[in-house]
């Protein structure tokens, strides 16, 4: 298990790409993504909500049924027909079996073309990490920036930000 150390937290705080003021902005853009057949990952339930209630549903939902650590009264919004995976991972971790399901979900929605929701129990927050460390070129990953709005990211420009990062965790 990894441990996100301290010192490292004001980092994450920081948007890892373009940070948009909403969904809505973005869906010009995302609508010309899916025609270009990338995929699109989407982490939390705010943004997949939002996503969906915009028409679009991401190749990859990353969930925890919790909207800023309070719970969510909008499970039963996110709906995917495909398959749903389970994953524990304690707040300010990054378990294997997170990382391991994320892996599948990716092999999954590549192969068979499918779309995956990961339903986490715990806290999905770190797991933009992991994505871009695993998603394939020309993924996208959008996530929400508390207070602020959606930050839009595009894996090849921060797969290697993204290795550093997690070589400053601690391991458990």
């Amino acid at each position: 298990m990894l441990i996100l150390k301290k010192e490292t937290r004001s980092e994450l705080k920081k948007p890892f790409g373009k940070l948009c003021l909403s969904i809505k902005d973005l869906k010009e853009h995302l609508k010309k993504l899916k025609k270009e057949n990338r995929l699109i990952i989407s982490i939390g339930d705010a943004t997949t909500i939002n996503l969906q209630r915009e028409g679009i549903t991401p190749d990859m939902g990353i969930i925890d049924n919790k909207i800023e650590r309070k719970n969510s009264i909008h499970n039963n919004e996110i709906i995917y027909a495909d398959l749903e995976l389970k994953a524990e991972n304690p707040p300010g971790t990054i378990t294997p079996k997170l990382w391991d399901t994320i892996e599948k979900g990716f092999h999954l929605i590549e192969n068979p073309g499918k779309q995956v929701l990961i339903v986490v129990e715990g806290e999905e927050d770190l797991a933009v990490i992991p994505s871009a460390i695993l998603a394939p070129p020309g993924a996208v990953i959008l996530y929400g920036q508390p207070g602020e709005g959606v930050v839009f990211c595009e894996v090849d420009k921060m797969k290697n930000k993204a290795k550093k990062l997690i070589e400053k965790f601690e391991e458990a």
